[in-house]
C-alpha cells in the first residue's frame, strides 16, 4: 500500500519512530502501513487498548464519541485506532513495536 498524498508526520515516542499519516486513515492504519504495530483489539474506539498520549498536534475521530472521557481528551489522550491526524503529531505509546517486515 502506498502512502496517501495528503499526509502529516507522526512521531512516536519514546521510540523516536516517524511515519506519514494520511487524512483519510487512522493513526493505527498509518502506523501499520509503516511497519509499526500499535496495541489494539477492537479497532472501533471502545476497548482502549491503543490508549496513547498526544504531546502535540490535532486529530479528528472516525466515530462520534470514542471511548475517552472529556477530561482524558482535554489532557491529550487519544485512541489511534479511530483518530485521524489533522496536523503533524507527536504521540507517546511505549508498547508500540516494529513488525518483522519493517525496515530499520
Amino acid at each position: 500500500m502506498n502512502a496517501p498524498t495528503d499526509t502529516h508526520s507522526v512521531t512516536l515516542d519514546p521510540q523516536q519512530w516517524t511515519f506519514a499519516a494520511g487524512e483519510d486513515e487512522s493513526l493505527f492504519q498509518a502506523a501499520r502501513r509503516a511497519g509499526i504495530r500499535l496495541p489494539t483489539i477492537c479497532r472501533n474506539g471502545t476497548c482502549r487498548t491503543c490508549f496513547s498520549r498526544m504531546e502535540s498536534g490535532s486529530v479528528r475521530y472516525l466515530v462520534e464519541w470514542p471511548g475517552l472521557s472529556a477530561q482524558e481528551k482535554q489532557e491529550g489522550f487519544i485512541l489511534p485506532c479511530v483518530a485521524v491526524a489533522t496536523s503533524p503529531i507527536v504521540m507517546v505509546n511505549p508498547h508500540a513495536e516494529k513488525t518483522a517486515d519493517a525496515a530499520g
